[in-house]
């Protein structure tokens, strides 16, 4: 697909960054993403890839919104509250950017679906709240061979990592277990920073354009300002992917 007068129009700000142009704009008009999870950090994550011009996106999730979730799933409202959040999502995207596609993907995600579900995606972007389904899509996108954009988020800290072995560590290298199950804290600010940090890594790899976090983790901590840079390694014995090297 070729960039029309619209696109050129609708994306022209950001096509003048060093590098852009409409070469990477047509990569992202025939790109596909699948974001895993339409709450907090799928919701700022979704959008700014909506309004970025990523040609398809896959918007899974098989939840529904609740009051509690509006101080931080800004897809939804009052009015979409009972509604499947990939349905209500696909809604406001396609509000933002009506010449993008849009799927809602509507079913969980289990071991069996997920290669299915995440389809002829060029990138998985993370915005589960749970490891035992991140570690499914961590797998997934070992076996399609496709990044996986990683996110986190716990109060007002949150953690940012880009996975695309062999070239990267997989997220149980860096995670080997998952954290137990719990109701935790969250200020809506916080995946809002970290779902946008998301889709700047979605983007950064679709176009080619700047440097992604590979083999890095950042953390970032929004109660003082502070932001750190780890580099991160495989696991030799990692029972994910030691294997697959």
């Amino acid at each position: 697909m070729h960039l029309s007068d619209d696109d050129r129009k609708r994306y022209n700000r950001q096509m003048m960054i060093d590098g852009w142009g409409e070469a990477a704009q047509a990569k992202l008009k025939n790109s596909t993403v699948f974001v895993a999870g339409a709450g907090g950090l799928g919701s700022p994550a979704s959008i700014y890839l909506a309004v970025a011009g990523v040609g398809h996106i896959k918007l899974c999730d098989f939840d529904a919104p609740e009051l509690v979730n509006l101080n931080r799933q800004i897809l939804h409202d009052d009015s979409r509250i009972g509604t499947n959040k990939a349905i209500s999502g696909k809604t406001t995207l396609e509000r933002l950017n009506p010449s993008i596609r849009v799927t809602a993907v509507t079913e969980k995600v289990e071991a069996a679906n997920v290669d299915a579900l995440v389809g002829d995606a060029n990138l998985i972007v993370d915005c589960m709240d749970n490891f035992p389904t991140r570690y499914l899509l961590n797998e997934c996108a070992m076996r399609k061979q496709i990044p996986l954009v990683h996110g986190s988020v716990w109060g007002m800290e949150g953690r940012l990592t880009f996975i695309h072995p062999p070239k990267t560590p997989c997220l149980r290298c860096i995670f080997p277990e998952s954290p137990p199950k719990e109701v935790f804290p969250v200020l809506g600010a916080t995946p809002g920073v970290i779902g946008v940090m998301e889709a700047m890594e979605a983007l950064k790899y679709l176009t080619g354009v700047g440097r992604n976090l590979s083999g890095r983790l950042l953390l970032w901590s929004g109660a003082d300002g502070d932001v750190r840079v780890l580099k991160v390694r495989r696991d030799p014995n990692c029972p994910t992917c030691a294997q697959r090297r």
